[in-house]
């Protein structure tokens, strides 16, 4: 904490802000409770949090993720091992921006030097630890802040802790250097955010030039949203500024609702030899600790409040996460609606092909003609239908029909139709996805056709539902004297009919459009299929025939669909996440009013002019 100029010179003695009383507040809070509940709950909540999954690419995942990981090193930092070890030494978590000048506080304060200072940034890579000698055991089991690897020397590893003892530090009293919060390394960052969670007590050190910079204040928030016990360090404050300057942070605090924070005022000055601050500069901030490190009542209300608003705030915190992971599930269902509704639409538009009489046009109209007969045929069995049943039946037994024509013309067609809705749906449903920013990050280049495989697939079902359509003729007429007759050709031709009475909605009653698309084909074939099976037989037929071809189609669509619904499978969170993160808040905070945290938050140890 140097400067240049003549201004240490006339700094004179340090300025303290004026802030009185220091009281725990705690006359007639409950004590807390010795049962295991609190415990429990709060494990509890840390499995659900630690279940909770936000990989759908929403705008509240990121935070969701944040949050979860934060709540998750509070609980496994600070208050799991808090809980369990209420009398533990009181950690003093020191933290501020770049080069204002902690380390050099810490160490002067424990009047040896523990943490490196120093110009280049950053100065502290790793975090460093300072206590006495006989509250050393403590930290050195690692039940708090349990991620960070002991170690006995300086390290550049952000993920250590570096336990230095100082018998000059009062029992009952640690300090954390912390690394900078607006560290130009992110982990530097981070790992200063979860070590402030983990403190019983936030020593915040600011300077002159920039006590008023974005990102401690947002910290500061955080801070007094989970009711921790702060205290505040205005460092390198020029002598001639001194009043001001104090006066306008101390504006800002009660604005922001901190008010009671004890703000302790360094004037500018030099570093002796050491690199420590003369005595004199720090003095009352150093008598401070040490009449809180002596005063185990003092000690505890410190723990308690900060404990208490911790845990006070796991609720809020805790919502928003359930809040993300209804999100997540909900924009998982819409995302699969996409899908279903394109594929519904592909299963209508197969069933609308059935119905309007489209299938009979073309290469399949023009194969039945020549299966059937000719047009005058046709008229002829339109005029005389009730002398029909004898004469078809010897038709088909004297002559062989170009059935295998027919046959391939109809699944051509059907392949054709299938192939067509497939692509469509495809292409509806990777619009869909597309359009949503969860779906947009699921999305591979390949959705957006079928599948490769679909045009062998889709030859495949036709076929299979040809033959399932062989073996229900056989079914039907297994016991009627025609089959018996005729045999193996009959079963065939009168196959190939029921194929082309599924092509119509109406199971071969006229309609204009019928008429006028298969030139009477409908009428021929449902008098072929009346004289073999009569009327309801061939409405039992074409019905029976057209569902097996609908379900098949389901299905092949249902696969293809699958491509889309897998990836939703595979990133959807657990249904009862959200009431999971719920119900485990709910029990910490019904253990927490129980434990007897529930007291209103205790008043901030505070100081006079450096006077209790």
């Amino acid at each position: 904490m140097t400067s240049n100029g003549d201004s240490a010179s006339r700094s004179g003695a340090p300025a303290v802000a004026a802030r009185t009383g220091f009281t725990d507040g705690g006359e007639d809070r409950p004590a807390a409770t010795g049962d295991d509940t609190l415990p429990d709950a709060l494990t509890g909540l840390r499995a659900a949090i630690g279940a909770a999954r936000f990989p759908l690419a929403l705008p509240s995942a990121e935070p969701a993720g944040r949050i979860g990981a934060a709540l998750t090193d509070q609980l496994d930092d600070y208050l799991l091992p808090r809980l369990s070890r209420l009398d533990a030494p009181l950690l003093v978590v020191v933290g501020g921006s770049t080069g204002a000048g902690k380390s050099t506080l810490v160490n002067s304060l424990v009047q040896a030097r523990v943490s490196a200072a120093g110009v280049l940034r950053p100065t502290t890579r790793s975090p460093v630890l300072v206590c006495n000698p006989a509250d050393s055991p403590w930290f050195r089991r690692g039940e708090l802040l349990p991620g960070l690897t002991r170690t006995n020397q300086p390290s550049e590893n952000p993920r250590t802790l570096h336990l230095v003892t100082a018998p000059a530090l009062a029992p009952g009293l640690a300090f954390l250097d912390a690394p900078d919060i607006d560290s130009v390394v992110d982990a530097n960052r981070a790992l200063a955010g979860q070590l402030l969670a983990a403190a019983d007590l936030w020593l915040f050190v600011t300077t002159a030039a920039r006590y008023a910079d974005a990102v401690p204040w947002e910290l500061l928030h955080g801070a007094r949203a989970r009711g921790a016990v702060i205290a505040l360090v205005l460092d390198r404050v020029p002598a001639e500024a001194t009043d001001e300057v104090a006066a306008h942070l101390a504006e800002m605090l009660a604005e922001q609702g901190l008010g009671s924070a004890p703000l302790f005022v360094l004037p500018e000055t030099w570093v002796d030899g050491q690199g420590l601050l003369p005595g004199r500069i720090t003095t009352p901030l150093a008598d401070w600790f040490a009449r809180l490190a002596a005063d185990a009542d003092a000690r505890s209300a410190v723990i308690r409040q900060t404990l208490g608003g911790a845990l006070a705030a796991l609720q809020p915190a805790v919502e928003s996460l359930a809040g993300a992971a209804d999100e997540q599930v909900a924009a998982a269902d819409a995302l699969d609606e996409r899908v279903r509704a394109a594929y519904r639409a592909a299963n209508h538009t197969v069933e609308q092909g059935l119905r309007d009489g489209r299938l009979l046009r073309g290469e399949v109209l023009a194969r039945w003609q020549e299966f059937i007969g000719t047009s005058e045929f046709f008229r002829t069995l339109e005029a005389r239908i009730g002398r029909l049943r004898d004469r078809i039946t010897a038709a088909f037994s004297r002559r062989p029909a170009p059935a295998v024509e027919l046959r391939d013309a109809i699944e051509s067609q059907l392949v054709t139709l299938l192939r067509g809705v497939a692509a469509e749906a495809a292409d509806h449903a990777y619009t869909g996805w597309k359009a949503h920013p969860a779906g947009a990050a699921l999305l591979e280049p390949d959705l957006a056709q079928h599948s490769p495989d679909l045009p062998e697939r889709a030859e495949r079902l036709v076929r299979d539902w040809q033959r399932g359509v062989l073996e229900l003729v056989r079914a039907e007429g297994g016991d009627r004297r025609f089959v018996a007759r005729t045999a193996a050709y009959a079963v065939n031709a009168t196959g190939l009919a029921v194929m082309i009475a599924v092509f119509a909605s109406t199971a071969f009653i006229p309609t204009g459009l019928e008429v006028a698309t298969g030139a009477g084909t409908t009428v021929a074939g449902q008098a072929v299929l009346q004289a073999i099976f009569g009327d309801q037989a061939v409405r039992t037929l074409a019905g029976k025939a057209r569902e097996d071809l609908l379900e098949r189609t389901r299905a092949l669509l249902d696969s293809e669909a699958a491509r889309y619904l897998a990836r939703t499978d595979q990133a959807r969170p657990a249904a009862q996440a959200a009431m999971a993160l719920r119900q485990a808040a709910e029990q910490v905070e019904t253990a927490r009013l129980h434990s007897g945290f529930a007291a209103p938050a205790l008043s901030t140890p505070a100081t006079d002019q450096g006077q209790p």
